[in-house]
Order: structure tokens, then sequence, then C-alpha cells
């Protein structure tokens, strides 16, 4: 048995409990970060492919809006460089394959309209939200008790139009039309900075990547934290005092002042607190479940779409694969096809064999760019719904009613227990962007606390 008496413990490496943890480190608190998986980086993860290079199986992209993300990299020493957007786009619409160029693919000009007219009503209706209390605003009531599918069977006129709808929720939050609520998909809107900023690469989300891959920034920042990461440490329970918190992992038992869970509220159900967590916040954990989305790598010698005048992004309406990007390396070799399978297209999906899986997704990249794209040299896929320590991705999500009803324990302390991740973020929230700040935030909320009960701070070593 092994204990340890600390300022805070961080439940969680991924980018937000990495961000908290070095925020607290460096205004000379002592932390311990606990670290169920064998690695860093939480939803984050690099897969090697050969000379050096590497592919991101989690998260990957970040926008000229994401700063704390992009200043965190730059402060380790992790550049940036363009996602590949040049040459003209792929979409399929009933199986009939146009090129397109922009951020909306080519549809019959009632759809567009649809589309367009939808997008003006959900964002005039987004600015009316407080990003830090969405359930709070005057109609928030109206707007929860409804699904985005409901919404869009009364507003919107056209097939066309819902169908583009339903590609950019399933894309930004992948999940289905007909499992989140409006109130979510208003306040994602809101704090993404708009719908345009969430779909678009130039100047959008999609915008950039990190040399060397994501998960080399929290590499990075856990080579700064040092012996205060410890891997493979599930935390099994937390005993809640007056004074300070016990965490349990297994031989391994912290004692501390302050603790900081950066992991998604769906796994807190996983651990045992004691005494329990007031009903709310436990009720919050089973009210907001994980995206589901698997992301299949074809890797190829060269991106020979680049040379047919193709960037590489593509977009469906039917099968499997949704939306394609070029995820090739830096200098372009090998060539990569990113395709996202999403919702509940990606639980249908991953009923069916490997081999089945990988057949399919090739098959329908072969419908899009040719015969060259079904033989590609290897498939590398992640599905993240089968994580035991993620459940899902890209983000936890609320059905309805789930803000008005326990929007206001989201972010709020249990005792000495804060919440971090970035399901509690209120600007980016569900990016890496917003897992940092999250991180941050929570760190200020412990740094508070920690300054009011400093004359009894815990010494950081017995």
């Amino acid at each position: 048995m092994f204990e340890e008496t600390i300022d805070v413990a961080v439940v969680g490496a991924g980018l937000s409990g990495l961000a908290a943890a070095l925020q607290l480190q460096d205004a000379g608190v002592g932390v311990t970060v606990l670290e169920a998986r064998d690695r860093v980086g939480g939803r984050t993860l690099n897969e090697p492919i050969g000379d050096g290079k590497v592919i991101e199986l989690g998260g990957q992209w970040a926008g000229p809006s994401h700063t704390a993300i992009c200043g965190l990299a730059a402060d380790v020493g992790v550049e940036l460089f363009p996602t590949h957007i040049t040459g003209e786009h792929l979409f399929s619409l009933r199986g009939r394959i146009t090129r397109y160029r922009g951020d909306v693919p080519r549809r019959p000009l009632a759809g567009l309209v649809d589309f367009r007219v939808a997008q003006m009503r959900l964002e005039r209706m987004a600015r009316t939200l407080d990003p830090d209390a969405p359930q709070q605003a005057s109609r928030a009531g109206r707007w929860d008790a409804e699904t985005v599918a409901s919404w869009m069977a009364r507003h919107m006129r056209t097939n066309g139009g819902r169908d583009l709808m339903r590609l950019a929720l399933e894309a930004v939050l992948a999940v289905d039309a007909e499992d989140i609520s409006l109130l979510h998909w208003l306040f994602y809107i809101r704090v993404g900075g708009g719908l345009n900023a969430l779909v678009r690469t130039g100047g959008g989300y999609q915008q950039d990547r990190f040399v060397g891959g994501s998960q080399e920034i929290a590499i990075r920042v856990a080579r700064r934290l040092g012996d205060r990461v410890v891997l493979d440490a599930p935390v099994s329970a937390i005993r809640r005092h007056a004074d300070h918190v016990e965490i349990a992992s297994g031989e391994h038992t912290v004692r501390a002042r302050h603790a900081i869970l950066a992991i998604p509220p769906a796994l807190t159900t996983a651990i045992t607190f004691d005494p329990a967590l007031p009903g709310a916040r436990h009720q919050l954990a089973q009210r907001m479940p994980q995206g589901t989305v698997a992301k299949f790598q074809a890797i190829y010698p060269e991106p020979f779409w680049r040379a047919e005048g193709l960037s590489g992004h593509a977009t469906a309406d039917r099968g499997p694969v949704k939306v394609v990007f070029d995820n090739s390396p830096p200098d372009g070799s090998p060539g990569v096809l990113l395709a996202f399978v999403l919702a509940g297209e990606a639980r249908r999906l991953y009923e069916r064999p490997e081999a089945e899986r990988r057949t399919i997704v090739l098959r329908q990249l072969a419908e899009l760019f040719g015969r060259r794209a079904g033989n590609a040299d290897r498939v590398i896929e992640r599905s993240w719904a089968e994580e035991p320590w993620t459940r899902g991705c890209y983000a936890g999500y609320f059905g309805p009613g789930g803000w008005t009803a326990f929007g206001d324990v989201l972010r709020r302390p249990v005792g000495r227990i804060h919440w971090a991740g970035s399901e509690t973020a209120t600007i980016h929230h569900g990016s890496m962007d917003g897992a940092v700040l999250a991180g941050r935030r929570a760190a200020g909320e412990v740094l508070a606390r920690l300054g009011a009960d400093r004359p009894r701070r815990f010494p950081t070593a017995v």
C-alpha cells in the first residue's frame, strides 16, 4: 500500500487534467495526477505509421480562435501545420457525386436556402444564451423540451435542408438529431462562435493540425509534471471529509485537500463516493451520454487525389461514412484518407466483424475517390465508444430536459471535489481548447480555496 498526502489530486491525465495540474504546479501547489490508462492524452491519441510519422486517432484539429490549446502547444514546443484543403471537395447525394468549392455542398437551391435560413434562425436564438448558464435563458425550458429533429420537422421545409443540418450536427457532435436537446445544439453554436466556425476548415475548427500529433502536447506537459503523473491508476473510490478527500486507486491512496475530476461526467458512475454524491450530480452523470464516433484511416503510398485536383474532403448523405478529410502527414507522405462514421451509423457498423467494417468503409471511399481508394495499404480504425475509460466521443451531451434539470450542477463543486473536462467548458465546449480552458478554470477554483485555508495546508509529502 502506497499512501501520499498532497494539496490537490487530479483524476484524469487528458488535456483538461494536465492543464489543471500544470497551472497548480506553476503556482507552487503540490499535485498528483491519477490516470486509469497506461498513457496520457485522454481523447487524444497518436498512432505511429512509420518513418517517425503519426496519425491521430482522437481529437486533432484547432482553429484560429482556439488560443488556449494553441498557446499550450507553443509553450511545450509543438508546432501547427495547416489541414490540407486545396482543391475541389466531393459530395455524394443519393449516389450522384459532384465537385464543389466552399463550405456547403451544392444542393438543389431550395434545400440550400432552407439550410441557410435555419442556420440564421438557430444562430439568432443562440445569441440569447449566456454561455455560463444557457439553462437560464427566457426560452430555455421550451428549447430544452424538444430535440433538434423535432425542431427541424417544424421549421425546415425541405428534405435537402434537413439533410444538411443533420450532416452538420453529426459531424460536429457525433450525435443523431433525435437524441439531442435543441438547447444543447444552440449552446454549442453559441460557445463555438457560430455554425460556420464549427464546420469550416479554413478559418474554422478544422483549420490546423499539430506537428507530431495532438497527443504530443499532453506527452510534453506530462514530462513537465514528471513523477507527479501516475499511470495505470484507475480511481475506484473517493471518500469525502470536511477538510480533505481520500482517493483510492488500487494500492495507491492519495489524501488531498482538494480533488479535480477531469473525466467525462458519465464516467463518474464507475467511482464509489462516500458519502454519496448529491442526487442531482449522480443523475447528471446518467443524463449526459457520450457521442459516438469511429475514425477509419486508409493509408496509401501517396495522396493520389491531390493530383486529380481534389482536396481529400468529402461528404455523403448515405452510407456509414459521412465525412472524409485528407489526414496525410505534413510532407504529404504517405497519403491518408480519414473517414468518419458517426452517431447511429457507427453503432450499427460496430455490430459487424472487423474485416467487414473495413470492407464497407473502403468500398465507400472507392465510390467517392475512385478505384485506387479501395486498395489501401492498410486501414487503422478506432471506435471511442469501445474505450473503457472514455465510452464515446467527441464529448458528453444533454438530451431533452438535461440542461434545465442539471445545468446548475454541471460545474458546481461538491465539497472539495471540483469538475473539469471539456464537457464543463463555457467556451469551445467539447473541443481540445475547451478542455484546456476547463482545466484552468477548475485549477483557479482550487487555488482560491487553497488561499483561504493556506495556514492549514498539507505538506507536499509525508
